[in-house]
């Protein structure tokens, strides 16, 4: 973004900020521009019943019966309103733009009334949505998909009805959630999926732990199938899907494929939608118009090993930049530090993280990646209780630096990845991660920690080898 255009922003005041969206980015963008600048009038447009609430819960929500849905939102309309002075308006969609006029066209989707709304400020939270198999029968009851709140609710009412046969479409992290999920709640889970492994962009070393907690549980896998669609049985609801491989049974469908940015708002307005596709920004979370913020599932992050721009949509992203752009709406002129990439799961008594890029990325990036995986006890071996923790990571061979890792193991796995996360974002080398001084106590980890482990058979392939001063 052009820096005049940027001290411009800086220094003017904004009395009426629109944000389009609710939810991570959304509320925290519109709260956060509310607490800078009381005085200003901030109003968010929300297209469904809820504003902000935990989505990743959802699947352990679904696992408990006894627990409603809404008791993953995390805050009501009325403390939005009365709290934080936020001006609400639900069940109101925006479904035009116009930049060069600044004014946004809503469409309250109770009464259809079409209002247009000017802006001083704006900030796009239009998130993502679940890609839907569009294929014969996809449609019919008991085929669902997890992304709203909603969603999840309806789910639950589905489960009520004790369905016996669940399959999963797609194998990534939702549907890893989601075997556990369901298999505890007494259904026989399957995976159907076309590509021949499941977790595409891990590593074959993690994805083989994966499948065999799946198979401990009784999950069975299908792979290198071509899906051709769903079959009602005679009371209308789906009884079967349909492959090149044969019918497989079901009772419940979870189609969980995958998402994609909400970007044709911003599009169709003209703004720069970046290579991933979804919407452009900078570091300061602004769009390629210097009145209009984005930040959340619908835009893109920096990429702090990368040096550029990707889409990895996360929770924890969506709240950081949402809280930027709302910040810098009233002329804070924040920056957004980036990402590295850290994500992690857990399936039955299994935790999974990984942080950066995988050696097959990093090759793609133009990297000369080497890699090294090791497996580990928890603990000291005198203290019970231990568990083998397994460790990837990926260094480039010519300058030594640290590209990514994997962890997985049945305790503390997903928060050591934090270790790799923290050096990651400080461009450390294989070296630098071999000195580090990481806690010992035979409680908590074994005099050499799993991660010093796995440094100390990497920097044995990369030519860099000193530690930096």
């Amino acid at each position: 973004m052009n820096s005049s255009l940027r001290s411009e922003t800086k220094t003017g005041t904004h009395r009426r900020i629109l944000v389009i969206g609710g939810v991570a980015a959304g509320m925290s963008a519109a709260s956060q521009a509310k607490r800078r600048e009381p005085s200003a009038e901030v109003i968010v447009f929300e297209k469904g019943p809820y504003i902000s609430y935990g989505s990743c819960g959802m699947p352990y929500n679904v696992m408990d019966p006894e627990r409603r849905i809404d008791d993953l939102v995390v805050l009501t309309p009325e403390r939005a309103i009365n709290d934080r002075g936020i001006d609400l308006r639900l069940r109101h969609e925006a479904i035009a733009l116009d930049p060069d006029s600044q004014r946004v066209t809503v469409k309250n989707l109770e009464t259809g009334a079409v209002t247009d709304e000017p802006f001083d400020a704006l900030v796009l939270a239009t998130g993502a949505s679940a890609i839907r198999l569009q294929l014969p029968g996809m449609d019919l009851p008991g085929v669902v998909v997890l992304r709203e709140l909603t969603d999840g609710g309806h789910l639950k009412k589905l489960l009520a009805s004790h369905p016996k046969r669940a399959i999963v479409l797609g194998a990534g992290f939702v549907a890893m959630e989601m075997c556990h999920a369901l298999t505890e709640r007494g259904l026989k889970v399957q995976i159907l999926k076309k590509r021949p492994r499941i977790l595409r962009g891990w590593s074959e070393e993690t994805v083989a732990l994966v499948v065999e907690e799946l198979g401990r549980h009784g999950v069975e896998i299908h792979t290198g199938m071509e899906i051709t669609g769903a079959k009602a049985g005679p009371d209308g609801r789906v009884a079967a899907v349909m492959t090149d491989q044969g019918p497989y049974p079901a009772d419940l469908v979870l189609q969980a494929v995958g998402i994609r940015p909400n970007v044709t708002l911003a599009a169709d307005a003209g703004l720069r939608i970046g290579e991933t596709g979804a919407i452009w920004v900078d570091q300061f979370q602004q769009t390629s118009h210097p009145a209009i913020w984005s930040g959340g599932d619908c835009a893109e992050a920096y990429h702090r090993l990368l040096r550029k721009n990707a889409w990895l949509p996360h929770g924890t992203t969506a709240n950081k930049q949402g809280r930027i752009a709302g910040a810098n709406t009233v002329g804070l002129n924040q920056r957004f530090a980036g990402i590295v990439g850290t994500s992690g799961f857990k399936v039955f008594d299994l935790e999974v993280a990984r942080t950066g890029i995988s050696a097959e990325e990093a090759a793609a990036q133009g990297f000369e990646p080497a890699t090294v995986t090791i497996r580990q006890s928890s603990r000291a071996h005198a203290y019970p209780g231990s568990s083998p923790i397994q460790v990837t990571l990926v260094a480039d061979i010519p300058s030594g630096i640290l590209l990514g890792g994997e962890i997985v193991g049945r305790e503390g796995a997903a928060l050591r990845i934090n270790v790799l996360a923290s050096a990651l974002a400080s461009h450390m080398t294989v070296s630098d991660l071999q000195g580090l001084d990481l806690v010992y106590s035979p409680p908590f980890a074994p005099v050499w920690d799993p991660i010093l482990v796995a440094a100390n058979q990497l920097i044995k392939k990369v030519r860099a080898q000193e530690v930096r001063p």
